[in-house]
């Protein structure tokens, strides 16, 4: 049953909102098997509100094997026992909407797990009523793949089926066949899987691996990638699949007109919104136009630019923001330097920085001023480096088949820490499924609550900083000539003009203010001396003014 909201119906609250990523087997553990659950969530959302994020996205909590912990659903339409139960789920909602906090789901329809029952039957002939649910292909003439995909896990992007005497298209995890879009069944029996959610009461969506859903029906042989356009923002370096320009096996044309069937179905329902994610090396940004373009697709979309290992610099910002605008004219882009997919920022980008926490409260700063809407992933607002596994505590299949030169996304999904008096920080009575870090216990919710200059109370403050300004959430951005290590940008909304200064360096920095009447804003935690046109501002510092 929908849960009752009492939140407004603004179709528009999504644009500029902060939304707040949980991962949830690391984020609360309520019933001590060491792995985090819905009732978990439930618990902790107080924690989210005096954050004052606007919504959460909860990443998979579907019944699933796990093999992917998550992300290989065999039941669309129902919780994992380890989560808890549809009943959790319903009482989540009713929560998180008392608090005052929307929800997102992910979804993840681009493939399902081998476990599911359409994959289950799929593969038991060629003429079953799902036999054509997934991609399924003979094999060359000589019994090898029928093309050169690769999948971002390693290896072929094809594995044989006995039974059938066919390969079936993966991705990703051999036990993750990717499902045939192009059958208007499976559209059909997916966007049933989008009522059914929306019906409980949710907000929206996060769609996993978006400009994955579409395959070529020819098959046709990927062309091999120059080296000198590699590049490891959306698979790791040593990953042969950045050997190939990903021209058909996924970024298909066909996608735009599923997700046009998509958003109609999002219209049914009051205020929903949902982000999409692109994973693309070379056409990130111009997908995300393309998918955002027009109001009848997706309302937002994030590609890697900013969850890419390349480090930050006032020129890079620029370059980034200006390609979106370029891409996506119309288009509007969720930013974000962390997730439960990539490196730990403060650790990808400050791990030679001395001063950690004027880099974290920095870089928060800079994406909570950046035009487009905002995720914060779990952990960020304590700083939280990404942790350094043994091998032996690896449960990540990716880290495991790339190890060591690339240790998987297990570092940055270990438990969230809430009490640092408590074993296991808080997080479960019981070894958890990853284990906690000590330095991570030493910068637990509970150390940093009340602390003003901690890294948790700057986010707080600079979240109800940036709700004061309407330009921060929805305004336009105008770049100025940044000076030495010092970037300067507007953001401008209606009458409203707003400038930000950020020092992205170790050492002070001084600036000449551009031509008009500034006066400095307040609130926001940073401290500048101003000379009138000029500024001196810290090393890893920020400035605001109004434009009287």
């Amino acid at each position: 049953m929908a849960s009752q909201s009492i939140l407004t119906a603004d179709k528009d609250w999504w644009r500029g909102a902060v939304i707040y990523q949980i991962y949830p087997r690391s984020y609360q553990d309520s019933n001590g098997d060491g792995i985090g659950d819905l009732k978990g969530i439930t618990a902790r959302l107080p924690h989210v509100a005096a954050l004052g994020a606007d919504a959460i996205w909860i990443s998979p909590f579907f019944t699933s094997p796990m093999r992917d912990f998550g992300y290989d659903v065999s039941d669309y339409e129902n919780v994992d026992q380890i989560f808890g139960t549809l009943v959790d789920f319903d009482t989540l909602i009713a929560e998180a909407h008392r608090l005052g906090i929307r929800v997102m789901i992910d979804l993840v329809i681009s493939h399902s797990s081998d476990q599911h029952p359409w994959f289950v039957e799929s593969r038991t002939s060629k003429t079953n009523a799902k036999a054509d649910w997934y991609v399924w292909a003979d094999a060359k003439p000589d019994g090898t793949p029928p093309n050169n995909w690769l999948s971002i896990f390693g290896g072929s992007a094809w594995a044989w089926d006995p039974t059938r005497m066919q390969y079936y298209m993966h991705n990703f995890l051999t036990s993750q066949p990717d499902m045939n879009l192009h059958n208007p069944e499976v559209q059909d029996r997916l966007l049933d899987v989008v009522r059914f959610w929306l019906k409980r009461g949710v907000d929206g969506f996060r769609l996993d691996t978006i400009n994955f859903y579409f395959h070529d029906k020819e098959l046709r042989d990927n062309p091999a990638l120059v080296p000198e356009r590699r590049n490891a923002s959306t698979a790791p370096a040593v990953n042969p699949y950045n050997f190939q320009e990903h021209v058909y096996d996924k970024n298909r044309p066909e996608n735009l007109a599923f997700l046009k069937r998509f958003r109609a179905v999002l219209e049914e329902f009051p205020a929903i919104a949902a982000v999409g994610e692109v994973g693309d090396s070379q056409r990130g940004l111009e997908i995300v136009g393309e998918y955002t373009s027009g109001n009848d697709k997706m309302h937002m979309c994030y590609a890697f630019e900013f969850l890419a290992p390349d480090p930050l610099s006032p020129e890079r910002v620029e370059e980034v923001m200006e390609d979106f605008a370029a891409a996506a004219p119309d288009g509007w882009a969720c930013w974000a330097f962390s997730n439960h997919d990539v490196m730990r920022h403060v650790s990808r980008w400050g791990s030679l920085v001395a001063d950690h926490d004027a880099f974290a409260k920095q870089y928060a700063s800079l994406l909570m001023t950046l035009r487009g809407s905002v995720c914060l992933y779990q952990g960020e607002e304590l700083g939280l480096t990404e942790a350094d596994l043994a091998y032996q505590d690896l449960q990540d299949p990716y880290g495991i088949q790339f190890w060591p030169e690339f240790k998987g996304r297990d570092g940055c999904r270990t438990p969230m820490v809430w009490d640092s008096q408590v074993a296991q920080g808080g997080f479960s009575t019981v070894t958890p499924w990853l284990p906690v870090p000590v330095e991570h216990i030493l910068r637990a919710v509970s150390v940093q609550q009340g602390d003003e200059t901690s890294v948790l109370e700057h986010y707080r403050r600079f979240l109800a900083f940036r709700k004061q300004y309407p330009a921060f959430a929805k305004g336009e951005i105008e770049f100025m000539e940044p000076q030495d290590d010092v970037l300067l940008f507007v953001r401008e909304y209606g009458n409203e003009k707003l400038l930000c200064v950020f020092n992205m360096s170790a050492a002070e920095g001084a600036v000449v203010l551009p031509a008009g009447d500034w006066q400095a804003l307040t609130g926001h935690g940073f401290v500048s001396n101003n000379y009138g046109e000029k500024i001196d501002i810290p090393a890893w510092g920020a400035y605001f003014a109004r434009l009287a």
